[in-house]
């Protein structure tokens, strides 16, 4: 059964000329309809011509939109462009009805080989020069002349809400076509000089294809470019404007994209305010706002806000109220937006902000098939994606992993690998639950432009393994920093490539051996300290790690005390961090290798050389005098001693404020306080009998060590002082002669204690212990 004859006057002056905006849902509906009425040979679509052979993808169902078009030059694939397409896009809809119909459909932009070496040209071009050229936007000049300020409130008005032109099915294109021309008529090129080289190619594809196929062509374009392809011009002048044009070689592919991304607030050009509204508009065959209210209202529902059918139904009249008093032919986003502000939403915008980012724009990930060409890496980066089941998605979600399974274990070592290579899917973060090393929290989110990374990343490789093996071997001899060289270690550990750590351990035992900044060596010890942990925990050969680690705090241990002489306030802040870290690392270190027992004894001989070698800066003293006291290595009378030699009348108001911000300072001080009195009274003394002119000095170092304190420990380090002398164990304002603890327990009370012990321990009346001895064994 042969087609009908297209109807008289659809080619009559030359080819069916169909003007439209990118994605917009209105001009989608027509393309839809004049292309049945018209039942084309051939459809022409802006886009890169490379593209032809991707272009059946379309029939696959694995081809779900949004999806895009992505071109990268071979050698260089961070240059690379998109050509987006969502359900609702002309392009796309033109590509499924040439599909459909059996009918060729080819592409007919300037090559992506031509558009891609001219983004060099124009990263280089000058900013005068282009402030000469303003670019004009179509649809707002023709807001404007309509007496819109809202360029998406017109198109709305003109386009999308006036039915795809069923009786008439090109005049919606004749019309756009009359106020394009009038436009370039206007305003020429409208800022875009490239557009004329662009439309002389398309007329050379359009006689090409009229030469071909006969008259029966149409043209899906955007509207702005249908007046100059309708335009008179010669073959010869079209070809001069190409001649010369630079070139790359590129590759051509098609990648999911995302509602979101299609957002202008994603930085597209050629995008939109709302995606999901245009998706909605598109998809429903009626009653748009009665459908787009329901959905806000299962939203909110879902977020456990109180919406019934009655506030769905008073949403719809407010809305079409709305635009009746706004002379609009239908209720458009601004008037839902307006009835869920002050219906559904209660007047808040708090809740209206998530309708709009998760339906207005939305988090919708296309959906690309296997059969589609793409870079080997990208290949095989699929294959773990379905092996580790995950799936990439476009909205953000956490990600739980214990790496004692094994499962789990691969995906973290997956997505430490793609944070190697540059691909940032997921992101670590800190975990909610236990901070233990078997446990890793990621936050994971698929962008669109990940697929650029990846083709970047593909020349390290065919294989993620491969890829991040041999980039964490060019990092490591490129490496400046021994600090670069170190974290990488530690990245390998955590990725899983043990063919890396033999050329990333020889860099680092070199720059390590070369490197006589203690600063740098201090700061490269908890890394590598880290890497051992994490070895352990992924059970990985640490063994020439351990080596390094342990000669490295060798190195640490000499020449940290002189390296602390003689530094002012910042430099001493900076290296009050390394000796912290330091500290912790060394901890650890003494804990994970064996045959290495002396470390302990050697950090704290340096620490007792620094907490009392006069030349170190007091925040630096007293820093070392804490971590001492807190391993049980200095007794209380000798933290008296060194406190009240820090804070005697002779030594300098903002020598003793620093002196006291590094022992009492960071975590656990102001409970220090608390419990032992006598260091509170020293402190307390010292404090009162600064001078007033000093105390403006010392005022914003001491502001900074106690503000950092829990309001519980504030408080009650406060009520111990108000209380004043003889309130407690120590004498607050006096030199206590007691430590600040009791020599016996208090058994008042520890009496006030044991009911909410037994409590705990669950221990009912008839099985309650008679005695204290017998409560204690109990607990043990």
């Amino acid at each position: 059964m042969s087609e009908a004859p297209p109807p008289a006057g659809a080619f009559d002056a030359g080819p069916l000329l169909l003007g439209v905006r990118h994605h917009g849902p209105g001009s989608a509906r027509a393309v839809r309809a004049a292309l049945d009425a018209a039942a084309p040979a051939v459809v022409l679509i802006e886009g890169p011509p490379e593209a032809d052979a991707l272009v059946p993808l379309a029939a696959d169902p694995g081809l779900r939109p949004p999806v895009a078009l992505l071109a990268h030059a071979v050698d260089e694939p961070g240059r690379s462009a998109f050509w987006p397409m969502a359900e609702f896009s002309p392009e796309w809809v033109a590509i499924r009805w040439a599909v459909e119909h059996g009918v060729p459909a080819r592409l007919i932009d300037l090559p992506a080989t031509h558009s891609l070496a001219w983004q060099e040209e124009t990263a280089d071009s000058d900013p005068e020069e282009e402030a000469e050229h303003a670019r004009v936007d179509p649809l707002a000049a023709l807001a404007e002349a309509a007496g819109y300020d809202d360029p998406e409130r017109w198109w709305e008005d003109a386009v999308e809400h006036r039915g795809p032109g069923l009786g008439e099915p090109f005049a919606p294109f004749a019309a756009l076509e009359d106020a394009m021309g009038a436009l370039r008529e206007r305003y020429g090129d409208g800022g875009r000089p490239r557009d004329l080289v662009r439309e002389a190619y398309m007329r050379l594809q359009i006689r090409a294809a009229r030469k071909e196929f006969g008259e029966e062509v149409a043209v899906v374009c955007g509207a702005w470019h249908v007046p100059a392809l309708r335009a008179k011009a010669t073959v010869s002048a079209d070809r001069a404007l190409l001649k010369g044009l630079p070139k790359l070689k590129t590759d051509l592919t098609w990648v999911p994209w995302t509602h979101r991304r299609l957002a202008r607030s994603s930085g597209y050009g050629a995008g939109i305010d709302s995606p999901g509204w245009y998706a909605h508009l598109f998809g429903v065959p009626d009653r748009p706002v009665e459908r787009w209210l329901t959905k806000v209202a299962g939203l909110l529902r879902e977020e456990d806000r109180i919406v019934s059918s009655a506030h769905v139904i008073e949403a719809v009249r407010l809305a079409d109220t709305l635009a009746v008093m706004r002379g609009r032919p239908l209720a458009g986003l601004t008037e839902t937006t307006d009835a869920v502000r002050a219906v559904l939403c209660e007047g808040s915008d708090v809740p209206l902000s998530l309708v709009y980012d998760r339906l207005v724009v939305g988090d919708v990930l296309g959906e690309v098939p296997e059969s589609a060409p793409a870079v080997p890496l990208q290949r095989d980066l699929a294959r773990e994606q379905r092996r580790l089941r995950l799936k990439p998605e476009a909205l953000e979600r956490e990600l739980e992993l214990d790496l004692r399974k094994d499962t789990d274990a691969a995906r973290g070592r997956l997505l430490h690998r793609l944070r190697l290579l540059g691909v940032g899917w997921g992101e670590p973060a800190r975990s909610r639950g236990s901070t233990g090393t078997f446990r890793e929290t990621w936050r994971l989110r698929w962008e669109p432009e990940l697929s650029v990374r990846i083709a970047e990343a593909g020349v390290w490789g065919t294989t993620v393994l491969g890829a991040a093996t041999a980039k964490a071997e060019a990092d490591a001899v490129g490496a400046r920093a021994l600090t670069d060289v170190t974290a990488l270690a530690e990245q390998c550990l955590l990725a899983g490539l043990p063919d890396a750590l033999p050329v990333v351990m020889r860099v680092l035992a070199d720059r390590a051996a070369l490197d006589a900044d203690v600063s740098h060596l201090a700061q490269a010890l908890p890394a590598l300290v880290r890497s051992l942990r994490y070895g352990d925990v992924r059970g990985t050969d640490t063994g020439a790690l351990a080596d390094v680690a342990a000669a490295l705090a060798e190195r640490v241990f000499i020449g940290l005390p002189p390296a602390c002489t003689t530094l002012d306030s910042d430099a001493a802040q900076e290296m009050r961090g390394h000796i912290d870290a330091v500290h912790g690392a060394v901890g650890l270190l003494a804990e994970t290798l064996t045959g290495h027992d002396g470390l302990r004894p050697r950090w704290r001989a340096v620490l007792r050389t620094l907490s009392r070698r006069e030349t170190v800066p007091g925040l630096l003293r007293g820093r070392a005098a804490r971590l001492l006291l807190d391993d049980g290595e200095l007794a209380a009378e000798d933290v008296a001693r060194l406190m009240g030699l820090a804070l005697s009348p002779g030594t300098p108001p903002g020598d003793a404020a620093a002196w006291v911000e590094g022992f009492v300072g960071g975590g656990g001080g102001g409970l220090l306080l608390v419990h032992d009195e006598q260091l509170l009274g020293l402190v307390d003394a010292w404090l009162t009998s600064v001078p007033a002119d000093a105390f403006t000095d010392v005022l914003p170092l001491l502001r900074r060590t106690f503000s950092a304190y829990e309001p519980g420990v504030r408080r009650t380090l406060g009520e111990l002082v108000r209380r004043g002398p003889g309130s407690g164990a120590g004498a607050v304002g006096h030199a206590a002669t007691s430590s600040g603890f009791a020599p016996e327990p208090d058994a008042g009370r520890a009496d006030a204690v044991l009911p909410v012990l037994r409590l705990l321990l669950g221990l009912t009346p008839e099985r309650q212990p008679t005695t204290d001895d017998d409560l204690a064994g109990v607990g043990a």
